[in-house]
C-alpha cells in the first residue's frame, strides 16, 4: 500500500496528513486568523509522520491542493512539496481545491458550490454536481443577485466565501453549509490515491499552483 504526503494550504487552514492505500491515518491542521503556515507547515509534517509511525523515506508521493486560493499559502504550500519529491525522487500529484472543499459535504439533490474568499464581493468558485463531477469550469466570481442564476436545482453553499451570498441569493435557493468554511487534507487520500494509481501526475520542476488572479500586495 502506498504512503502518500498531503498537504492542503490554500486557504487560512494549514493542513497535512498521511494516507495509506487512499485510507487516512494521520492528520495535522490548524485554521488560525493568520496565515501561520511558514511556521507550522514543517512542523505538522513533522507530526502526521510520527502519527503514522514510517519515516520520511517511506513516502510514495506528495499530493498538494494546487488552487485557487491564497497566494502566499499556495507558494508555500507547493513549494514544501516539490523540495520533498525533489529529494525523495517521488512523484508530485496535484489535487483541486475547490473540489476538496466540496467533498466536506455529501449531498442526494442538487449542486455543490464551494466558495473561497478572492476579497471584497469576489470568491472563487466552481459547480459540481451529487457525485463530485466539475459541470462548470472554476472561475473567480463576484457575487450579485444575478449569481447562479441560470441554476434551477438547490444549491448547496460552503466555504470562507459562501457568507457573501446571504442576503444577496434567495433564501429558497441556497442551503449555506456555515460550519463549513476551509478544505483539509483529510479528503485529499482517496483523490492523491486514485491519480497515484494511473500515475496521474504532474512535472515537479515545472508545476505551478492555479492562482487564478494575479498576485496584489497588501500594504
Amino acid at each position: 500500500m502506498a504512503y502518500i504526503l498531503n498537504i492542503e494550504t490554500a486557504t487560512r487552514n494549514c493542513s497535512v496528513s498521511i494516507a495509506k492505500g487512499g485510507e487516512t491515518v494521520a492528520l495535522k491542521e490548524y485554521a488560525g486568523e493568520g496565515y501561520a503556515h511558514a511556521e507550522k507547515l514543517h512542523v505538522f509534517i513533522g507530526d502526521v509522520l510520527k502519527q503514522a509511525d514510517i519515516s520520511i523515506e517511506d513516502l510514495d508521493a506528495v499530493a498538494v491542493s494546487q488552487g485557487p486560493g491564497s497566494y502566499t499559502g499556495l507558494r508555500i504550500g507547493v513549494s514544501a512539496a516539490k523540495g520533498l519529491c525533489y529529494a525523495l525522487a517521488i512523484p508530485l500529484i496535484a489535487i483541486d481545491t475547490l473540489e476538496l472543499l466540496a467533498r466536506k459535504i455529501t449531498i442526494n439533490t442538487g449542486v455543490i458550490i464551494p466558495l473561497i474568499d478572492a476579497r471584497r464581493m469576489e470568491a472563487y468558485t466552481a459547480v459540481y454536481d451529487t457525485d463530485y463531477n466539475k459541470i462548470r469550469d472554476t472561475k473567480a466570481e463576484i457575487i450579485t443577485e444575478e449569481s447562479f442564476n441560470e441554476i434551477s436545482v438547490p444549491i448547496h453553499i460552503m466555504g470562507d466565501g459562501a457568507a457573501k451570498c446571504i442576503g444577496i441569493l434567495p433564501d429558497g435557493k441556497i442551503r449555506h453549509h456555515a460550519d463549513v468554511l476551509y478544505p483539509s487534507a483529510a479528503e485529499m487520500g482517496a483523490l492523491s490515491y486514485a491519480k497515484y494509481q494511473v500515475s496521474d501526475t504532474v512535472d515537479v520542476a515545472y508545476f505551478e499552483p492555479f492562482y487564478l488572479k494575479d498576485f496584489i500586495a497588501g500594504k
